[in-house]
Formats: structure tokens, sequence, C-alpha cells
């Protein structure tokens, strides 16, 4: 029993998990389509919607894996409800839901849709049952054979791609072997990047520097004129005291 609620522990942290990713980039393309929408571009919307239908892919396969427990075999209900704000109610559902009280639990354990969802889903479904079947047969059959048609020229096409030998001699090359080995030697080994010892940096000459770097170069070279004579005595010590 206890190795079964570790089990159903885990695999509800993995699926909350699973969910809270699925969250945020719901909400991530919301707010672009709300405040980005006059520089955002159809690439970037694809690019979320790809995100999107990835995170949807892995929580199907999450939940019909075999670490999965039945969670519809499960019941869920209440063990406390009360008409006062919970703090950690409200944290753990990002301020959505201050208190668990009589009138929200219906609402989050509820096995059905909302009412009005409910009957708008109803009033379409006695709309596609009122149509005739002749027409709904031949709706059926049109969208079957435009179906056909593309799948029959995508194949066609790409085993003419496949089986023509003159297409791919043809095609552009895209890649390089040496930009690639190249790009592996400096990441690898750090080929083609300039070494840079730490320190100052040098500084460049002004204007009027190198006139005046000139000028005292020429009076450090240039003979002294003035001749000194230092006479010395032979019994005088430098460090002789009195």
């Amino acid at each position: 029993m206890q190795k079964e609620e570790e089990q159903q522990r885990i695999a509800l942290d993995n699926l909350i998990q699973r969910v809270t990713e699925l969250k945020n980039s719901v909400g991530a393309l919301i707010f672009k389509l709300e405040h980005e929408y006059e520089t955002l571009k159809w690439p970037s919307v694809l690019d979320n919607y790809s995100l999107l239908s990835s995170q949807l892919q892995s929580l199907g396969k999450l939940l019909k894996g075999d670490k999965m427990p039945q969670l519809k075999n499960k019941i869920l209900l209440p063990i406390f409800i009360s008409p006062e704000p919970d703090e950690s109610l409200a944290k753990l559902t990002e301020n959505r839901v201050m208190m668990f009280n009589h009138e929200v639990a219906p609402s989050f354990l509820r096995t059905k849709p909302p009412p009005d969802v409910e009957e708008k889903t109803g009033l379409l479904t006695g709309k596609a049952q009122q149509l005739p079947q002749d027409q709904t047969q031949k709706q059926l059959n049109n969208l079957n054979k435009v179906t056909s048609n593309l799948l029959d020229i995508i194949n066609s096409t790409r085993d003419d791609w496949d089986n023509d030998p003159n297409l791919k001699a043809n095609q552009s090359q895209t890649t390089s072997m040496a930009d690639t080995n190249a790009l592996i030697g400096s990441m690898v080994n750090g080929k083609l990047f300039q070494s840079s010892r730490p320190g100052r940096l040098p500084e460049s000459p002004q204007p009027g520097m190198a006139q005046n770097n000139r000028q005292s170069t020429a009076m450090t070279k240039a003979p002294s004129a003035i001749k000194t004579t230092i006479k010395t005595s032979v019994n005088a010590h430098p460090y002789q005291r009195n």
C-alpha cells in the first residue's frame, strides 16, 4: 500500500510539473498577443504553437504511460471546507482561489463541463444532427477526396525527389567541412582566437603628446656642454666619522 502511494505521489508531481509548463507557455502566448500584437511576427506565433503542441503530446504520453496510475479510478473529495481565507491555498493557486468554501468546492470537484459550456455543446451537436444524411455524407466524401489527393501529391513528389539523381546533384551545398572543422577546433582547442593578456590597454597618443615626446628624446640625446670636475680625496671615506 505504501509503495502504491509513493508511486502515485511521484506520478502526480510529474503531472503537475508538465501542466505548469503548459500553463506558462499559454500565458506567454497570451501576453504576446495582448501586448506585442503590433510587432508580433507570424514565425514567432508558429514557434509558440509548436511548443504547445509538443508539451501537449508529452502530457498525453505521460498520462498513457505505464507508471501513471488510473486516476479515473480515484475518488477526490474535500476534507476541509471553510469560509475563511486560506493563505496556503492562495499561494498554491497563484491567488486565483482564496478560500475553499461551499461555493468553490462544486466547481472544482465537478466531472461535467459548466452548464453554459454544456448547453452550447448540446446546441452544436443538435445542429449537426439536423443536417440531412446525404448532405453530410457528400461533405465527408469531398473531404476524403481532397485529403487523398493531397497525400498522393506529397507521396509522388517525395518519390521523385528520392529517385532523381540529377536533382540531388544540382542541389546547392549548404554545409562546408572546412567551416565545420574550424568551428570544432575553436570550441575544443581554442583555435582562431586571439590571446589577450590582462593588463592596461595601450593609450592612444594625443595630438600634442607626440611632438613633446620627440622634443624630450632630442634633449636627452644632446651632448652636455658643461664639464664637471670631481675631486676625490684618497683618504676620504664616505662613511668616515669625524
